[in-house]
């Protein structure tokens, strides 16, 4: 194993390559998403493997549910159908907003992420069509409405800590710091 698996644990590498994936274990894997037309939108190939903590919700659930079972070494393919990933698109989300409650540098224009101040917080939404007092605004997520092909390599397993399941996200390298 590399760098990153003798990081994520004081276990002897060869303890934990019989882990398999199930709630409770931090998992650390490289991808490789694409859309269905097959075209590349992301990868962590070539930097650092993305890490969390499975049963927490901390990925889709189409993608949470192809992990499961799965071990270190394993790579395969989880196509994930837009109810298992972002939801299809509501458009009841795409709606007409005052330019005010929209957070962003430059110039507001089409295609341009943005946050849009909410009762609920900030939350990012994607410009359709800006004007002057108001902008036309989709909140679906991005990828909602799309099925998803995600090509798969899980590079270490770990059993979580007890503070990782108390704060329901993985801590350490790739996982979130406090």
């Amino acid at each position: 194993m590399g760098y990153f698996a003798t990081q994520v644990s004081n276990r002897p590498v060869t303890e934990r390559t019989h882990l398999k994936i199930e709630p409770g274990i931090v998992v650390s894997f490289h991808y490789t998403l694409r859309n269905e037309e097959g075209n590349e939108l992301e990868t962590s190939r070539g930097s650092d493997p993305s890490i969390y903590l499975h049963g927490a919700k901390n990925v889709i659930p189409g993608l949470e549910s192809a992990m499961t079972g799965r071990g270190v070494g394993d790579v395969f393919t989880a196509s994930v159908p837009p109810e298992q990933g972002y939801g299809m698109r509501n458009p009841e989300r795409v709606q007409r907003v005052p330019v005010k409650h929209l957070l962003f540098k430059g110039k507001l224009e089409a295609g341009k992420v943005v946050q849009l101040n909410t009762s609920e917080g900030k939350r990012s939404v994607t410009v359709i069509k800006a004007g002057r007092h108001s902008a036309d605004i989709d909140a679906n997520h991005p990828l909602a409405g799309q099925a998803l092909t995600f090509d798969i390599e899980i590079v270490d397993l770990r059993p979580a800590t007890q503070e990782e399941m108390a704060h329901r996200h993985a801590h350490g390298p790739g996982g979130h710091q406090h």
